[in-house]
């Protein structure tokens, strides 16, 4: 195993034990054992050899071809043994309802997860409060306690307090939420997403008004003119990162256990839409090393024919994929029975549903190993081909782990119960798939983030206060290969983030791969939406906007994300007021 200097400084700062003085008391390869023996511990419970799991789990991890989120590098193996990253917990219209989930989702955020919460049940603002004969102060204000709460908690120092807010578009206070984050100093653990549904896009194409319903009476109070909403959604999201929009009707036509009631919610990034007290455990491929050369011969430009020479290409490991996709289904399903769950509800919930997402990260890394352009057809065509097939693999991992372990709980009427999949033994886990951000991940990993593309070649971030400077690690590997690599060269192109302009570097260097904030809106979103084409849950992506970005841009990203099938968008334009790198992008 070899791990980058950063990966390093990460594993100090986040991941590996210390004793009860603060002092490290593990190395890397001890913190992937703690894991693999403790996920592996599972098999004990279905007849399965324990012993041989650990070692296949532990050389997965080892080679770094898949990892687990967060929660479970940091917490398999101690007492707190909470492996899960996503959870939603309900919030009903009582004071009752609301302290409670604030109570539990303390224990869930000091457990290193993170929440999501749908504020939509609360009454709204000056509605009246007939227990008391006073007024009811709103939604928004209940946010600010939750937000109060997670700055205290902080997560013990693992994590950042992370929490998603989320408020139906038809909400009467929709306005004043969706406002709120053009004040800094507001709501600085929450990432907030407005609920829209089909009915509000229509009205929006129509040009039409739409009604507010009070949640409390569900009686409508008033109308207003959904362009004019929108128009307000789009100046915050333009100014500060802030609302995403989730796409509420799309995501419950997608819900496998409809019997069970509605989502209403998602984790902090969006990419995984739960029901009340339900929970989900995410891992990652990691597509850089899903690849292998293939060595070739190629006639010169002679007519002798002499002198052959070899070159070598890259290619998907198609079979390497498929057993790190079984592999990674079994590693996840076995992380529910051995998680130790922070509320009973919970534990039943994600027990009886057994949602597990598999996802990948390094699919800018792979993209360049094979010489696609990010923003091309033919990367778009290949992310349906590649998601498609984990897809289908993890779904059929899935059913031979049904026919092993059964199927999950509350299969019966859910949208998998028909008689041949019955027959076949059903599903072990009601959901296979979500894109995640893995922001931390990938940097353990030493490969780009979930799906997204290169931010930079070279650029700082922090991460629990610790600086890391990135170079991307193919760049200096051909730098020095090709003979044109200088630490001079490599300042200015720290300085710079990107390659072009350089004569330093050659014209044909297949590095000339577009950043982030070089990709339109419009290539962004397409990337976004052929993979959830494949993916049982949801994506997590950002659209990244340069400065210069128009209103009318965030807008149009914001209505093709409608139309392209996407379940929810999140734009960010540089150096809008939140801050460039401030996105809560590693509950992964």
């Amino acid at each position: 195993m070899k791990l980058s200097d950063n990966a390093l400084k990460v594993l100090k700062a986040r991941y590996l034990l210390r004793d009860e003085h603060g002092d490290i008391r593990e190395t890397p390869e001890e913190m992937f054992q703690r894991v693999a023996h403790t996920i592996a511990s599972a098999e004990t419970l279905h007849g399965g050899n324990a012993e041989e799991w650990e070692t296949k789990f532990y050389d997965a991890l080892t080679d770094l071809f898949f990892l687990p989120n967060t929660p479970a590098l940091i917490n398999a193996g101690k007492d707190i043994g909470q492996l899960a990253a996503c959870f939603v917990l309900p919030v009903d219209d009582s004071m009752k309802s609301i302290f409670d989930s604030l109570k539990n989702a303390a224990l869930i955020l000091q457990s290193g997860g993170g929440t999501g919460f749908s504020f939509s049940h609360l009454r709204p603002r000056s509605d009246i409060v007939k227990s008391t004969g006073g007024i009811a102060s709103g939604p928004v204000s209940f946010m600010r306690i939750y937000n109060t709460a997670t700055e205290v908690i902080k997560q013990g120092g693992a994590r950042r307090g992370a929490n998603m807010g989320i408020l139906r578009v038809d909400h009467p206070d929709i306005l004043e939420f969706v406002r709120i984050k053009r004040h800094e100093e507001e709501l600085a653990n929450f990432n907030i997403s407005v609920a829209v549904t089909d009915a509000f896009m229509q009205a929006l194409k129509t040009g039409s008004e739409y009604s507010l319903i009070n949640p409390r009476s569900m009686g409508e109070t008033t109308h207003l003119r959904a362009s004019y909403v929108f128009r307000e959604i789009v100046e915050n999201a333009w100014e500060t990162g802030d609302p995403g929009l989730v796409f509420i009707d799309r995501i419950n036509r997608d819900n496998p256990t409809p019997r069970l009631g509605d989502i209403e919610s998602t984790n902090p990034c969006g990419e995984q839409p739960l029901l009340p007290f339900e929970a989900c455990v995410l891992g990652s491929i990691n597509l850089s090393r899903a690849v292998k050369t293939r060595t070739q011969s190629t006639e010169p430009a002679c007519r002798t024919g002499r002198h052959r020479t070899q070159t070598k290409e890259y290619e998907i490991d198609w079979d390497l994929l498929t057993s790190l996709i079984s592999l990674a289904v079994r590693f996840l399903d076995n992380s529910i029975d051995v998680n130790k769950y922070p509320v009973p509800e919970i534990e039943k919930m994600h027990k009886g549903n057994r949602k597990i997402g598999l996802g990948v990260m390094g699919w800018a890394d792979m993209l360049i190993k094979l010489g696609i352009r990010y923003n091309s057809s033919k990367a778009f065509d290949l992310a349906r081909e590649l998601m498609g097939f984990i897809r289908d693999n993890a779904r059929e991992a899935s059913s031979e782990l049904a026919k092993q372990r059964g199927a999950f709980p509350n299969f019966k009427g859910s949208v998998y119960d028909t008689p041949e999949m019955a027959a076949k033994g059903g599903l072990r886990n009601a959901t296979t798939t979500t894109i995640a951000p893995t922001g931390s991940l990938s940097i353990l990993a030493d490969c780009s983030g979930g799906i997204e593309p290169i931010f930079a070649i070279a650029y700082k971030r922090l991460v629990l206060d610790t600086e890391l400077h990135e170079i991307h690690p193919y760049f200096l590997e051909t730098a020095k290969k090709r003979g044109f690599y200088s630490p001079s060269l490599i300042e200015k192109v720290r300085a710079k983030g990107s390659l072009r302009s350089f004569k330093e570097i050659p014209s044909v260097f297949f590095f000339k791969q577009k950043t982030a904030y070089e990709i339109s809106p419009e290539d962004h979103i397409g990337m976004q939406a052929a993979f959830q084409e494949f993916t049982d849950n949801a994506v997590s992506k950002t659209v990244n906007l340069r400065h210069r970005a128009t209103r009318d841009d965030v807008a149009n990203a914001f209505m093709l994300a409608y139309d392209r099938g996407c379940k929810g968008i999140t734009v960010f334009r540089y150096g809008s007021k939140r801050g460039t790198l401030e996105k809560l992008d590693d509950f992964d």
